[in-house]
């Protein structure tokens, strides 16, 4: 009986299997020795479609950036330029959660990543049919990645130990609950992640209501 042909090698292969040594033990697992090894490949055969490990981590970073949600960006889905940042930032934010050892890939910028210069493009776009200037769209798009991509790399809720005896009311008068924060880490982190957003989208709208031309205001 022939034996079964094992799968072609492929850029999506390759990617799927960094991907999940990624999510499961971190950046420093990734290595085209280790990949060759889970696919069953000799360790050149990679560079048929890689030139290294940065490549490889860059396409998946851009993976995890095609994941996130465009279509409130599209001129005819009707919401304003807040509401679509809004639910930009939550599909942005649901996507690096899902894949947080990848977020210091992601935070050095899109690079020549299709998928993160998509998206860049298009807030970028958005927001200058909405009537911003170009240079705040631009610090829009900078302020929002700044701000979705820094939530996701740490827990503000992890930092803390679950040892009461740490925080010493002598010392640390004010974190008495400190060590209880680490068992509500969802809870916090996304508490955070939601007042963070709303006073962001506030400043802007103040901004906003301030330019001198107002007449392609869609939002109250």
């Amino acid at each position: 009986m022939a034996r079964p042909r094992k799968p072609l090698l492929s850029r999506e292969r390759i990617v799927e299997a960094a991907s999940a040594l990624v999510d499961s033990e971190g950046l420093d697992a990734v290595s085209t020795r280790r990949l060759a090894a889970e696919l069953g490949v000799s360790g050149p055969s990679l560079y048929n479609h890689f030139r290294n490990k940065d490549e490889i981590l860059d396409a998946v970073a851009d993976a995890v950036s095609a994941k996130v949600d465009l279509s409130m960006f599209d001129p005819s889905d009707g919401r304003g330029w807040r509401t679509a940042l809004h639910d930009w930032a939550l599909s942005y934010r649901a996507a690096l959660t899902e894949h947080p050892n990848i977020v210091p890939v992601l935070a050095r910028g899109p690079g020549r990543r299709p998928a993160g210069l998509k998206v860049a493009d298009t807030v970028f776009g958005a927001m200058v049919r909405s009537g911003w200037p170009p240079h705040q769209a631009t610090h829009i798009g900078a302020l929002m990645r700044y701000f979705i991509t820094g939530s996701a790399l740490g827990s503000f809720a992890r930092g803390f130990v679950d040892d009461e005896t740490a925080y010493d009311p002598a010392d640390y008068p004010h974190l008495g609950q400190a060590h209880l924060l680490a068992d509500r880490q969802q809870q916090v982190d996304e508490g955070a992640f939601t007042t963070g957003l709303r006073a962001l989208l506030d400043g802007l709208a103040v901004q906003y209501a301030r330019r001198p031309d107002t007449s392609a205001d869609t939002e109250a």
